[in-house]
């Protein structure tokens, strides 16, 4: 969605509103943690984020790769920003077509900063001279595809009259050329902003102004910062922060005071201005302390249009059906499908639906480093030791699994208790959803889809099992008939008591107005091809640990002797009834154990 469309409803609601910059990391461990970030502030509320492109164009293929991301993977609304610098018309071709290919809709235009290790900025062969040269080339490519942003200075009010005038007079320009709207430079003296803003609308310019709000982290990289940008700082900042600067929490905390002042100040001044643009920096305590202070956030939480992360990449936005299996691996799920030529829509279809890419095409990996994960699990030695990690995770007591980067989801508090008693009864589960008899969409725990509305969950259980203890517990699922399983093992041998290959819904929602939703299904063809990355992922972990180690041996004798199992109740308005039948094998398994170790124990007695 646009940038200017977002401003325009936002304003037709009354509503303040934000959104957040960040720059491409170096590495690609910090572009993970980066993600990892950005997903936790969406929490936060903001309307849409933008990415920078590094002076020089240095990061431009991690500037691209971040609006696949979270255009695609992590579902939040992008701004690209697009420098002259380094860039000929070629690289600039080549990331906007990308951009395109991302559902990217905004783009940011600017000359950009000086190649580094040079004082003056200069144009490249081939390439662009000014902002303006780009802003056109935008629209001669792409029409009104995209909306074009450009900077905006209000510092130039400082300027002598004459070349303020003329800063203008180019900015004109650019506006004339076909911008949308306008992200202001950092600042922190409210009037020189608020006489600009004048200026600008005084000069005819009516496209909306988002002013840049930079929080402030540290005294020294509040100088950096400024110092870098010629911001010119208050003197009532000066006074209270220089007293502090050796105490970076308390600058944070008197910074944060300021800067929520100074954005009181522009939302009320009756400039027709009701968002702010936060420069992050990556961080995200500053920023969070700011809408905090501004009585922002907790936000009255947005209900997700659907139960997982719909993707905002062109080919995919229509989506809204997913197979259960990959909901704690959003990213692999998309990958194995990108080459499909449409996406479920309305229903699911054929069990036959298009293939899956291969694993190799994606590639199995643990989210966590060697070190990371070693601390997270330790070294198991024993059964019990991997139970006790299942169950630790299930009850929110571990961060994550091989099987889910997260930690549980909010829901899974409803069954954590009986989740913690089945894994610890050796069922050990990776994936579950409890029943849900008609909770309204805006319920905090369940809730997804239009307001009004009512949304139902069949309860679900996905786990590995062993051979002795999937036999115990099958007879017992067979007493249910509301229960189906799909059974499968390493090699692929599929077992089921369903007689329709058809989808089954565990996922639906009746909302005023429409058709029912049908978002999640269980359906054979997509387990057998989430099998193959069930089992690689627990390799994954095993190959973490020495090649003869105790550790590894123990989870490779797991994954090759335990068959993946996924289990349906088809009764939603009976949320307790799947957990019945494992508890009950549970038992059984445990005295036919108890059993055979007391006859071990008798037998090397009378020998």
């Amino acid at each position: 969605m646009k940038v200017s469309k977002k401003i325009e409803q936002s304003q037709k609601e009354g509503k303040i509103w934000w959104s957040f910059e960040y720059f491409p990391p170096r590495t690609a461990q910090g572009l993970q943690n980066l993600l990892d970030r950005i997903e936790r502030m969406r929490a936060l509320g903001p309307e849409f984020i933008d990415i920078t492109w590094n002076a020089g164009g240095r990061t431009s293929e991690l500037t691209s790769e971040m609006v696949r991301m979270c255009q695609g993977v992590l579902g939040i609304e992008t701004c690209m920003h697009l420098t002259c610098t380094n860039m000929p018309a070629e690289k600039v071709d080549i990331a906007l077509r990308e951009a395109k290919q991302h559902g990217c809709r905004n783009v940011l235009a600017l000359r950009g900063d000086p190649p580094q290790g040079k004082d003056e900025w200069e144009a490249v062969e081939g390439g662009f001279v000014h902002g303006i040269d780009l802003v056109k080339h935008i629209h001669k490519g792409y029409d009104d595809y995209f909306d074009v942003a450009v900077a905006g200075f209000p510092q130039h009010m400082l300027l002598p009259p004459e070349e303020r005038d003329l800063e203008m007079h180019y900015l004109k320009e650019k506006i004339a050329a076909g911008v949308d709207f306008i992200f202001t430079q950092m600042f922190y003296d409210v009037d020189i902003f608020v006489d600009w803003v004048k200026a600008v609308r005084a000069a005819g310019i009516t496209i909306p102004i988002v002013p840049g709000i930079a929080p402030i982290q540290t005294w020294n990289g509040f100088l950096k910062a400024t110092s870098l940008a010629k911001t010119q700082i208050p003197q009532s900042f000066m006074d209270a922060l220089e007293p502090h600067k050796n105490d970076d929490e308390k600058v944070r905390a008197i910074g944060t005071k300021l800067v929520a002042d100074m954005c009181r100040k522009i939302l009320d001044a009756d400039l027709g201005i009701k968002g702010l643009h936060f420069y992050t920096m990556n961080l995200e305590k500053g920023t969070k302390m700011l809408l905090q202070e501004l009585n922002l956030v907790p936000r009255v939480e947005t209900v997700k249009p659907l139960p997982w992360r719909q993707s905002l990449t062109p080919n995919r936005r229509q989506e809204n059906i997913r197979p259960i299996f990959w909901a704690n691996r959003t990213q692999s799920y998309l990958s194995r499908t990108e080459n499909w030529d449409e996406f479920p829509n309305g229903r699911f279809g054929d069990s036959r639906s298009p293939a899956y890419g291969e694993l190799d095409g994606y590639g199995v990996f643990l989210k966590p480093t060697r070190e990371e994960a070693l601390k997270l699990w330790g070294e198991p030695k024993t059964f019990a030791d991997i139970t006790t990690l299942f169950s630790k995770f299930c009850e929110k007591k571990l961060s994550s699994l091989p099987w889910s980067d997260q930690p549980a989801s909010r829901e899974t508090s409803a069954i954590a208790s009986e989740l913690s008693k089945m894994n610890k009864m050796g069922f050990l589960t990776i994936n579950s959803q409890p029943a849900v008899d008609g909770a309204r969409s805006d319920d905090p725990m369940f809730g997804w889809g239009p307001s009004n509305g009512y949304v139902y969950q069949k309860a679900y259980l996905e786990f590995f099992v062993n051979a002795e203890l999937l036999e115990i517990l099958i007879s017992e699922l067979e007493m249910d008939n509301m229960m189906t399983y799909y059974v499968i093992n390493k090699q692929g041998d599929l077992r089921t008591n369903r007689h329709s290959e058809g989808p089954n819904a565990v996922t639906w929602g009746i909302f005023p107005g429409k058709e029912i939703i049908q978002p999640t299904i269980v359906e054979a063809i997509s387990f057998m091809a989430w099998k193959d990355e069930a089992y690689e992922l627990g390799v994954k972990w095993a190959n973490i640990y020495e090649a003869n180690s105790t550790s590894r041996k123990l989870i490779m004798d797991v994954m090759n002797s335990s068959y993946l199992v996924n289990v349906v109740h088809n009764d939603f308005k009976n949320p307790k009834a799947i957990f019945v039948p494992f508890f009950k094998a549970g038992e059984k398994y445990a005295a036919s154990r108890a059993k055979e170790n007391g006859s071990a124990h008798l037998n090397g007695n009378l020998n």
